[in-house]
């Protein structure tokens, strides 16, 4: 079990550095295996879904290894298609493997992905995208197995911006043969970057970061070395983190650009922020304002930060409504926020939150990844001691949330983990 305690509200004063983006490397290392070259990316956090990612890699054959945010992964070597059915279940992202396999072996067999429980999260838009392609994909039995002789360039049209879908369809695309046009693609930063190290390794695809992306499929691909952009839910977490405590913080790291729905929401809520070229200060004084937000695809609020707006907002001035459009499940976070003296209703229009002058210490368990982070930032403002438990959710995508809220003053700490090093 990992337990996180946090010894009462302390106003949060100082600097953060940003680790690199999760949902921007797991992409990149699945893209990796098109190439049999070594491929080394920079910036990288030590953080679970990494781990877990590795570890499906080398059980594929690929050399992995991660050593000062330096990860180097050489794929000459795999001598297997079919992936571990655990790891698979442990980690969504894994799904984009699909489309990089048939890329480069024209066949995969995996288990049905895993991660937070956060919804139903179909795969429906991945499997469709990957046959227009040319691809034989069946599903069934908790498994799904796709071969395909050649590859061809197709027009894909996308009903809904999927992130995933889109990452599948451009790493099904590069090696494909002739031009593949997808439509309705997701534009997150972390698609635009994808775009950028397939580029890196050889690949034509322009558009990434727009709604239609076109790929001129290559007969290879070659290794490359690539740098990570920092993580902006990481980021967008620790500015929340800072507002409900009324404190103030500079990160570095960040591309402030990523970041302009979240910082006009915080600056809706009473934040004073300054952007930089590689980071953003932030001020926060007295409670925040009550507003209404509604998640969506980028450049929309994400719904990555929908936990944490809703802890923050467990203390605003006011009533607010967070309406979550992305997945359903998020809402979770909500009864756990209660614990903490929070006053939430869910409704048909969405979460109805009741803000409080203070939220109080208690005992709560982190959910999911995100709405263990919106359990920190609560603890974080609250009155007395917070213990989290099953925050082994957080390390999934917070390199060390502890640490990092340490460099401005939180009292938090890991239970387990700390002790274990007092011991030694």
């Amino acid at each position: 079990m990992s337990t996180i305690h946090i010894g009462g509200y302390r106003r949060l004063c100082g600097q953060i550095p940003i680790q690199g983006s999760k949902n921007g490397v797991l992409p990149m290392m699945a893209a990796s295996v098109l190439s049999r070259d070594t491929t080394v990316l920079t910036n990288v956090p030590a953080i679970q879904d990494v781990f877990c990612m590795m570890g499906i890699l080398k059980f594929m054959g690929c050399r992995c290894t991660l050593a000062g945010g330096e990860l180097t992964i050489s794929p000459a070597d795999m001598n297997r298609t079919d992936l571990p059915e655990e790891q698979v279940r442990r980690m969504r992202s894994s799904i984009v493997l699909l489309g990089a396999m048939l890329g480069r072996f024209g066949e995969a067999s995996t288990s049905y992905p895993g991660g937070c429980s956060i919804g139903k999260r179909p795969i429906d838009f991945h499997l469709n995208a990957l046959r227009a392609l040319g691809a034989e994909v069946q599903a069934e039995d908790c498994r799904i197995l796709a071969r395909a002789t050649a590859l061809k360039g197709a027009e894909l049209t996308f009903p809904y911006p999927s992130v995933g879908a889109t990452e599948n369809a451009l790493l099904a695309a590069v090696l494909a043969e002739g031009t593949t046009v997808i439509r309705g693609a997701a534009r997150e930063p972390e698609i635009r970057e994808l775009c950028l190290f397939l580029q890196a390794m050889g690949g034509k695809v322009e558009g990434g970061g727009t709604d239609t992306i076109v790929v001129e499929g290559q007969r290879s691909l070659h290794g490359c070395r690539f740098f990570v952009d920092g993580d902006r839910i990481v980021a967008g977490t620790y500015l929340i983190a800072a507002m409900a405590g009324r404190g103030e913080v500079e990160l570095s790291g960040v591309n402030p650009g990523q970041l302009s729905a979240v910082l006009r929401t915080l600056e809706e809520t009473g934040a004073q922020i300054i952007s930089t070229e590689n980071g953003v200060a932030l001020k926060m004084k007295g409670r925040p304002k009550a507003i209404s937000v509604e998640t969506g695809p980028y450049p929309g609020f994400p719904t990555d930060l929908q936990s944490p707006l809703m802890a923050l907002m467990c203390l605003a001035s006011g009533d607010s409504l967070i309406r979550e459009t992305v997945f359903e499940g998020r809402y979770e976070t909500a009864a756990e926020l209660c614990r903490l003296g929070a006053r939430i209703r869910l409704t048909e229009g969405g979460a109805l939150v009741r803000g409080v002058p203070f939220l109080t210490g208690g005992a709560a368990a982190a959910r999911d990844l995100r709405g263990g982070a919106a359990l920190v930032a609560a603890g974080l403002a609250a009155e007395g001691e917070t213990t989290i438990s099953d925050c082994f959710h957080i390390e999934r995508g917070y390199e060390d949330i502890c640490r990092d809220l340490r460099k401005a003053g939180a009292d938090i700490r890991w239970l387990e983990r700390d002790a274990k090093e007092n011991e030694n």
